[in-house]
């Protein structure tokens, strides 16, 4: 007999005929003889109502009382569902989050889940009684016992919680979607039902703003190895699997604050290559990428600065072992691609250094914790380690560095990061074992039926932040970007420029990065504020901007991925403005109105709509 959890979003409960018809299935899991917990949120547009009831008492209202609020809507679900269930001659118990031992921290609107006392559930569940819990909800472990709430996503959360607590077979996930999609299909109405993404790739893409699952939730399956299924309420449909990697013995003590960080990760045979000042223009990344590609080389990281006047930069890392190959390409295709193009600032150039190594932090831990980041950057600065390449995703910040500072920036970030060193495996793991300090592995083998790209995602809720001629020196990242998680502002897209200017004889870069639109205003205010004593330039910030992402696990070594996804946006004229990769994302910003049309074209370039390539 199988332990289920499932969880019923708002429109699944949304009328008493919505109630019933989930009672209605609750009752068949049960019949097939399985024992239940069933986590509901609140019906349909409820929380809504109420939040719009504590504004009209008071504008900035009081974020206890909030939780107090909000916390009512989950109690009407759960009490009409087990009248529901009852009726249908199933026993059952509704309980609040404080009733069924979901303990928080006191942080009110944003709590996260400390721990689950599951005696209570295990009584009922032994009596035979299916238990509906509320979601979203608990009570802080001060003696007040306070009611918290989780904020955004709170009842997927309770839901993946509560299945990880009690060892549950799987975790079901219901809502009104047939499961998780390669798409958003009110963009691209041919989007398709995905049978199975793993874990990491969700978390990208539920950091992207697929709403199907929130990040907190997929965080938790990953960390502790919980399989999940997210399936219609309305349809029988078997929707899609989120694959959790082999369990991994933690605690369950302090669930959600596992450490933001569980690996470091690092990587001695890099090379990089820098293209400067190429035209700024529709189809160089795509030719640059393309070449690259049909020598079947192998490109790791690959960023694509800001542009200045014409002109971009764009900088990838290889193995050593590729880079002369790599270097001749990218001399080749210089000429051509700088036709036609005046260089107020010196002529386009290639650049390779050989003496580099990547360091990276990963963890899903870091999705949500302002200043993660930043935290990297000024532990490699009090290391004395200069970044000399800075890219970003959800679930990693990766620096590149010299050669000779790689010894003491693992050792430094290991510390920072409390993780520990062991034995190092040669053989590839596509996930980073907790806590542990590993090399990136070069030759990971995906399925060899997994598609390059999984998922297309598109956030045009972005601005992005340029911060001109920052002195080039340890610590000038780690103080920019610290200002700004002092502020709990979430930083996405991170790039340096590859070009160094000289400014009063003190050697520059730039920085650029992406933020969420309500942060952009306070973010350039903290920088400008601080621009005359950190010795920057102008702070430049553009909101008419789009990321566009491409997902998948199976692109790693896979050469000519993201050569595909910039030659459909060439193809269409489509400028890229940045890039950031990480091993399993490719992100690059296009100008907002080309945003929705760029998100189309790839979606098609990599025929997610069709059947999958092999």
């Amino acid at each position: 007999m199988a332990l289920i959890v499932q969880k019923y979003g708002g429109t699944s409960v949304g009328s008493v005929e919505r109630i019933q018809a989930v009672a209605q299935r609750v009752v068949q899991t049960v019949e097939a003889g399985n024992s239940v917990v069933v986590v509901v949120s609140a019906m349909g547009k409820t929380t809504d109502g109420l939040v719009k009831l504590a504004n009209e008492i008071s504008p900035h209202p009081n974020r206890r009382e909030m939780d107090m609020l909000l916390s009512t809507g989950e109690q009407v679900s759960i009490a009409l569902l087990s009248m529901a269930l009852q009726t249908l001659g199933q026993p059952a118990i509704s309980l609040t989050g404080a009733q069924v031992g979901i303990v928080t921290e006191a942080e009110h609107t944003r709590a996260r889940i400390l721990r689950i006392k599951t005696e209570r559930l295990e009584r009922h569940l032994k009596e035979g009684k299916v238990v509906v819990v509320a979601g979203f909800q608990g009570i802080s472990a001060t003696d007040d016992l306070e009611i918290t709430t989780l904020g955004r996503g709170g009842s997927d959360t309770s839901a993946v919680a509560i299945a990880t607590a009690l060892q549950a077979s799987f975790c079901e996930i219901y809502t009104d979607v047939s499961g998780i999609l390669t798409t958003d299909p009110r963009l691209v109405p041919d989007a398709q039902l995905m049978a199975e993404i793993t874990c990491d790739e969700m978390l990208e893409l539920a950091s992207l703003g697929a709403k199907v699952l929130h990040p907190r939730a997929v965080e938790i399956a990953r960390n502790y190895g919980m399989p999940l299924v997210v399936r219609s309420s309305w349809t029988d449909e078997p929707g899609t699997w989120v694959v959790s990697p082999a369990p991994q013995v933690r605690s369950l003590e302090g669930l959600e604050l596992v450490h933001p960080v569980d690996g470091v990760e690092f990587d001695t045979d890099q090379a990089k290559v820098s293209l400067l000042r190429v035209p700024d223009r529709p189809g160089v990344a795509a030719r640059l990428f393309g070449e690259i590609a049909a020598q079947r080389l192998n490109v790791d990281l690959i960023i694509q600065s800001i542009h200045e006047s014409n002109t971009n930069d764009i900088a990838f890392t290889v193995t050593k072992q590729s880079l002369k190959q790599a270097e001749a390409v990218a001399s080749a295709i210089l000429p051509a691609l700088s036709t036609g193009i005046t260089h107020p600032d010196g002529e386009a150039e290639v650049m390779v250094e050989q003496q580099i190594a990547k360091v990276a932090i990963a963890g899903a831990g870091m999705i949500g914790r302002p200043g993660v980041a930043a935290q990297m950057f000024s532990t490699l600065a009090t290391a004395g380690v200069n970044i000399r390449m800075i890219s970003t995703s959800e679930v990693k910040v990766s620096c590149v560095i010299d050669e000779a500072d790689c010894d003491r920036a693992i050792a430094a970030l290991c510390a920072t990061f409390n993780v520990s060193k062991s034995t190092v495996s040669d053989q590839p793991s596509p996930h980073p074992t907790p806590h542990t300090l590993h090399p990136t592995p070069h030759t990971p083998h995906p399925a060899p039926h997994t598609p390059p790209v999984r998922g297309v995602a598109l956030d045009l809720n972005q601005a992005r932040l340029a911060i001109r001629h920052i002195p080039d020196r340890p610590g000038m990242a780690a103080e920019l970007f610290q200002l700004l998680a002092a502020q709990q502002i979430s930083v996405d897209m991170i790039i340096q420029s590859q070009r160094c200017r000289v400014i009063n004889g003190i050697t520059t870069r730039d920085i650029a990065f992406t933020v969420g639109q309500m942060d952009a205003e306070v973010a350039c205010e903290v920088l400008k504020q601080a621009a005359p004593k950190l010795g920057c330039g102008e702070i430049v910030v553009d909101r008419e901007i789009a990321k566009v992402s491409i997902v998948g696990s199976g692109m790693v070594h896979q050469p000519g991925t993201a050569a595909r996804m910039f030659e459909a946006l060439a193809d269409h004229q489509i400028n890229i403005q940045m890039i950031a990769t990480s091993e399993i994302k490719v992100s690059c910003v296009v100008a907002k109105a080309d945003g929705i049309q760029a998100l189309q074209l790839i979606h098609a370039a990599f025929n997610l709509a069709g059947k999958p390539e092999p």
